[in-house]
């Protein structure tokens, strides 16, 4: 197996109980079984900060939550992410800047400190918002249980859907590179398998070097 010369970074993200860990861990394995050198990777990270962000919404709020989780952001992209695709990875990671957007707002945050706080996070190669009807995800929500505070019962889940298409539009007009997927009536497999081949229509442009096992 060839290296890329740089990898590709991919994120995944989505309201709660959309699938967005189960696509990520399946992309992982679908990407892998190409032949490709692939990452998985989460935010908030796994690392000191953020195990602080993820377990602690009740303790931090507001503001306070915002910069915790952005703080984290830039530690993992220094520490993890980049010299992942430094080394010429596929990384995927579940929750990226789009979730900041929805969730932070949800907070109470003002979106414009939400968006300059996050300004000189790293622009992905594909920003993946997966969705599904409010009912749905909160139907999950409720099986599973929920995480954090902010998943309260179909309400918040409508009012997440809706933040999440917005902040694709947003993204979408900066430029970013945002894919919505609609994962109503997909399975998981279909939509790893959907994902997975755009990811490697992405590596294997016409300037990339990448070689499957």
């Amino acid at each position: 197996m060839r290296q890329r010369p740089r990898g590709l970074f991919v994120t995944i993200d989505g309201p709660a109980g959309v699938g967005k860990t189960t696509t990520t861990r399946l992309l992982r394995e679908h990407l892998a079984q190409r032949g490709y050198q692939v990452h998985a990777t989460t935010q908030p990270s796994r690392g000191m900060l953020g195990d602080t962000a993820r377990h602690n919404t009740d303790t931090y709020r507001g503001h306070t939550l915002a910069c915790l989780v952005a703080a984290d952001r830039y530690h993992h992209l220094e520490v993890e992410v980049r010299p992942q695709l430094a080394a010429g990875s596929i990384v995927v990671c579940d929750r990226y800047v789009t979730s900041s957007y929805v969730l932070q707002c949800m907070d109470g945050v003002p979106l414009a400190f939400v968006e300059a706080i996050n300004a000189a996070a790293d622009v992905p190669d594909l920003a993946v918002i997966l969705q599904a009807p409010p009912d749905v995800t909160a139907a999950r929500v409720a099986t599973r249980g929920a995480h954090d505070r902010f998943h309260t019962g179909e309400e918040s889940s409508r009012r997440e859907s809706e933040l999440y298409e917005q902040a694709a539009e947003r993204l979408a007009r900066w430029r970013y590179p945002v894919l919505a997927v609609d994962t109503a009536g997909a399975s998981p497999p279909t939509v790893a398998s959907y994902l997975t081949d755009r990811i490697a229509e992405l590596a294997e442009g016409p300037d990339a070097e990448v070689a499957t096992a």
